[in-house]
């Protein structure tokens, strides 16, 4: 018959658990230190990658912002040249108009009919350059409706035309590139 097992003694057990943990690391000091020191290294690494990324972006924003500035500077420099020579094609087609206005001025003894051929010419040449240019004339017909776009009312007299038309015009009006540089000076039928 075998003997009957007596019961072991839990503390020795106990004991015996902790110090082959001890032995093992699992309950020692420094061993919770190295457990922690990968972390540590894990969020410096971390660290220093966000870092590099912020300063890689910081980089980018001042070279986005220098590249806007040189935008901004280019586009001003741009318009500033542009109002400065917008009128520079119109000017050079008035130069002939103006080659044969002095032209006709300085011939002497001069007939009549001469100089009005030579203003008809001179005409012409304005004519075109006011197309050339997209000078339009406003020049409305007695009886069109008038438009307070294109059309100024000196005021309303009676007239056989209908209410609200162009009874008389009494200057011409211009439109570069159908803006309205100078309206049309009329009078307004009143019925």
């Amino acid at each position: 018959m075998s003997a009957p097992k007596q019961p072991q003694d839990t503390t020795v057990d106990a004991e015996q658990s902790a110090t082959q943990h001890q032995e093992e690391g699992m309950f020692d000091d420094a061993n919770d230190e190295t457990i922690a020191f990968p972390q540590e290294s894990n969020i410096e690494a971390e660290l220093s990658e966000a870092q590099a990324k912020v300063a890689e972006y910081h980089d980018q924003l001042l070279r986005a912002k220098a590249e806007m500035e040189n935008v901004r500077r280019r586009a001003t420099e741009d318009v500033a040249k542009a109002r400065k020579f917008a009128v520079e094609s119109f000017a050079e087609s008035l130069i002939p108009v103006r080659d044969s206005l002095e032209a006709a001025l300085s011939q002497e003894d001069q007939t009549l009919a001469v100089l009005s051929e030579g203003v008809e010419t001179t005409l012409r040449q304005l004519n075109s350059a006011f197309e050339r240019n997209k000078l339009i004339e406003i020049a409305p017909a007695v009886g069109d409706k008038f438009d307070p776009h294109a059309h100024q009312a000196i005021s309303a007299i009676p007239s056989e035309q209908a209410k609200d038309t162009v009874a008389q015009v009494l200057q011409k009006g211009y439109a570069l590139s159908d803006r309205v540089l100078r309206p049309a000076l009329v009078m307004v039928s009143a019925g």
